[in-house]
């Protein structure tokens, strides 16, 4: 069970975020030090992730220091792996300490019942070419081959081959995963709890059934989170301001029962 409270990012996509964006997240990561208990990063924290036998991406390596910084603070990380960072393994486990996960994350998040997803190919139409080719892009053949190339040579064409994914939001509005998410409560009624990201749509909903569905959103221009504790999930949205940092309560939610 990962502890409360819980924080819960995703889609930073450090590479191609602004500064600000990144400068934002640290200041976050470093703020949640005094009370996290937990945090899971949902995928697409880096635009691009590899991991060469001595080689690291340079892009974003003060957030994994400062995420290594949480771990070795006491707070429990669970990482899960989405489209575009979905190459990790050894240095993230074993050097900066936290549980990263390829596919899905079932536990209890402060007493709720919850399936963690990142939400790439969860659309039944939409995402089937992708399916496909994530098939391709995930085969421990072609991971082998890639890890062959230089690291300048291959983050080019890792950072060169998607655009869409990491600057837009959805083109649906989300409508897609929210689509996906409410079905899936219906079919598993004992999950009070089901975290995606992708979309870069951030959204606290409830379904008939009375199972949530969180969406923490993107820092890109957004900077977006859910705060998890034993009796609400909050949706907000985290500021630099002159008076300082912020945190904004966007939306609440509690459980219903």
């Amino acid at each position: 069970m990962l502890p409360a409270p819980c924080y819960v990012i995703s889609d930073a996509h450090l590479g191609v975020a602004d500064r600000d964006a990144e400068r934002h997240l640290l200041s976050f990561l470093r703020s949640i030090r005094a009370d996290a208990k937990s945090l899971v990063i949902n995928g697409d924290l880096f635009d691009f992730w590899f991991e060469w036998k001595r080689v690291m991406p340079r892009a974003g390596y003060r957030v994994v220091a400062a995420i290594a910084d949480l771990v070795d603070a006491g707070i429990e990380v669970v990482w899960v792996a989405g489209n575009h960072d979905c190459w990790g393994g050894e240095m993230l486990r074993q050097d900066v300490g936290v549980e990263y996960v390829v596919g899905t994350w079932r536990g209890e998040i402060a007493g709720w019942r919850t399936r963690v997803d990142h939400g790439d190919g969860l659309r039944e139409a939409e995402d089937r070419k992708y399916r496909a080719l994530r098939r391709v892009l995930r085969n421990p053949w072609a991971i082998r081959g890639f890890r062959w190339l230089h690291p300048d040579l291959a983050t080019r064409i890792a950072l060169g081959s998607s655009h869409a994914s990491r600057t837009y939001r959805a083109k649906d509005g989300g409508a897609g995963l929210l689509r996906v998410a409410m079905h899936d409560l219906a079919q598993e009624q004992s999950l009070q709890l089901l975290i995606l990201g992708h979309s870069h749509v951030p959204i606290v909903e409830r379904s008939e059934t009375g199972g949530l569905y969180a969406n923490a959103g993107t820092w890109l221009g957004d900077a977006t989170f859910l705060l998890i504790s034993e009796d609400a999930v909050e949706l907000r949205r985290w500021r630099i301001g002159l008076s300082g940092e912020v945190s904004e309560l966007l939306r609440r939610e509690r459980p219903g029962n």
